[in-house]
């Protein structure tokens, strides 16, 4: 089944927290394993994790540690997510490589997007955003060169704000 959620591509940690979306009203996509499976596979993830309930669970609480930590600043919960691994560094072939340490593989989606987040705290925290439109609640990574970005997408969002703007006016 194909991916339903209305905006993809963002980092991963991101990206889950747009597994929740408003489209005929709340959706969800993390509801079930087979959601889950979804998301493994959307994610570039289901060859090295299994869409089970105990997986289902473990992405869930990353999503919510995620999501405290952006909307709240809130992050005992992420580093609760965070203690399920490491970054083991070491010296292959190919050069130095930091590899994903996460015993328990439950773990491992959830893990990734909690440091999917970290990198992005690091790098650029102030270009985390929430879709300024009043109806929607998918976030996204500002990669505009100013840093103004306010919908998640021009084309629905940004046209909807803009043409619910231009009505008013008329009106």
């Amino acid at each position: 089944m194909p991916d339903p959620r209305p905006h993809l591509g963002e980092p991963l940690a991101l990206d889950l927290l747009n597994t929740r979306w408003i489209q005929d009203g709340p959706q969800d996509l993390l509801t079930d394993v087979a959601g889950l499976g979804i998301w493994l596979t959307s994610a570039g993830l289901d060859a090295r994790a299994h869409a089970d309930e105990p997986t289902l669970q473990a992405v869930l609480a990353a999503r919510t540690a995620i999501y405290d930590v952006v909307k709240h600043a809130s992050h005992a919960a992420l580093n609760e997510v965070l203690d399920h691994g490491r970054i083991r560094r070491t010296l292959t072939d190919a050069g130095p490589a930091d590899i994903a340490d996460v015993p328990a593989t439950t773990w491992l989606p959830g893990w990734l997007a909690a440091d999917s987040l970290l990198r992005i705290l690091a790098e650029a925290p102030d270009r985390i955003r929430q879709c300024a439109h009043p109806d929607c609640v998918l976030f996204f990574f500002d990669t505009s060169k100013n840093g103004t970005r306010r919908w998640h997408s021009m084309a629905t969002c940004g046209n909807r704000t803009k043409a619910a703007r231009h009505y008013a006016k008329k009106a």
